[in-house]
């Protein structure tokens, strides 16, 4: 097994301090909302009460976020060690990804004083499937910090402490595989809530299966983008046999998720609506061709196994994921007439704040801290 250890090198360069300014200029912006309320920096109303911060922060980031998850699942469930070096960076990605969600939440709640609200046992709506994705994000980002702990202790030399520690990891890692299973599904089950006023396009009972198989196989690619991305950039080994595997999981998974959704179009009668001439109709054929090419070039075995090709798969499997969160959740949604829904500039600049919070704690994090496998130069 290959040995983690920490990047070194500098860590306030000029891309770093292009991003602090970003989250310099958002920080200003949180101030703005926190003092004078949501609606001095949103464009958010009674007929879109979730705009920006939910659907990409909550819906599409904890999507992307999904890293440590798939990898869970492949090495701990179907016990595939040989993927293990990877575990690690997916879950620190994982792990920034959904405690940015939580902020996003905390920041996008009206009465943001009272989220504890949410884990007590006592004041909790067992009932809503709000709490439940509220509270599954929550417990999962506090357990994720938890399996990823023992760098810390591995940085500091703690190993007594370490050992203890991974004798309990098991338990760990059990509710992190089973909070990500329940709130990506829940996701799709958000927008069953919202009835017809949901195109028949997006519209199913299908919906928390196809946004849990999208977001595994979001993850799955999120690993692979990563693990290509900071070998180029770090000078790392790649680790294109690994990656080239996993990625023939998210071309059966991409291959999965659009049997569902054609079989369920055509048997609800819906797939007229894809022929409409509007914005929604529009959107799904670009989402399903992104998918459908990306499915094309991870069937091919000799695609697989190039890095460019990966690479392209890769952050197209993100974008046509994120491309059906964005539709599900604002594109196809109608509140009725008179209602209308852009993000507003603060909105944009808030997100891409958190995004560049994300990006320098990750920086930091492999600098310093095992956390990447051994560089091996051939």
């Amino acid at each position: 097994m290959s040995e983690l250890k920490p990047l070194g090198g500098k860590i306030i360069t000029k891309p770093f301090k292009v991003l602090m300014v970003i989250a310099g200029i958002a920080a200003l912006l949180l101030a703005k909302r926190f003092l004078f309320g949501i609606g001095s920096v949103t464009n958010l109303s009674h007929g879109y009460p979730w705009g920006l911060w939910i659907v990409y922060d909550v819906v599409t980031g904890t999507a992307i976020a999904c890293g440590g998850y798939a990898m869970a699942l492949l090495v701990y469930i179907f016990n595939k060690g040989e993927y293990h070096p990877l575990v690690r960076s997916a879950l620190l990605a994982s792990m920034f990804g959904y405690t940015m969600a939580g902020v996003s939440i905390f920041i996008d709640i009206g009465r943001y004083w009272q989220m504890y609200n949410v884990f007590l046992p006592w004041m909790a709506n067992v009932n809503s499937i709000m709490f439940e994705v509220a509270f599954c994000i929550g417990t999962y980002v506090f357990i994720m910090w938890i399996e990823f702990s023992p760098t810390f202790l591995e940085a500091k030399k703690k190993y007594p402490q370490l050992k203890i520690l991974n004798k309990l990891m098991f338990l760990f890692i059990a509710i992190g595989v089973l909070l990500p299973t329940m709130h990506q599904s829940s996701l799709g089950t958000l927008m069953i809530i919202a009835g017809d006023k949901l195109s028949a396009l997006y519209q199913t009972g299908f919906l928390p299966l196809l946004f849990l198989i999208s977001a595994i196989a979001m993850g799955f690619a999120m690993v692979i983008f990563e693990s290509l991305y900071s070998s180029f950039n770090f000078k790392r080994a790649y680790e294109t046999k690994q990656l080239s595997k996993i990625a023939s999981i998210v071309g059966k998974l991409v291959l999965v998720f659009l049997v569902i959704r054609v079989i369920d179009l055509v048997w609800r009668g819906a797939l007229a609506e894809a022929f409409a001439i509007n914005l929604t109709a529009l959107m799904f054929w670009i989402e399903n061709i992104l998918f459908i090419y990306v499915m094309i070039i991870l069937f091919n075995a000799k695609k697989r196994e190039n890095r460019k090709d990966l690479f392209i798969a890769a952050i197209l499997m993100i974008l046509a994921g994120s491309i059906y969160r964005f539709d599900t959740f604002l594109v196809a949604f109608n509140p009725g007439a008179g209602w209308h829904y852009f993000p507003s500039v603060s909105e944009i600049f808030i997100t891409l704040g958190i995004i560049s919070v994300e990006i320098m704690a990750y920086l930091y994090f492999v600098k310093r801290l095992p956390v990447l496998p051994e560089v091996k130069h051939a």
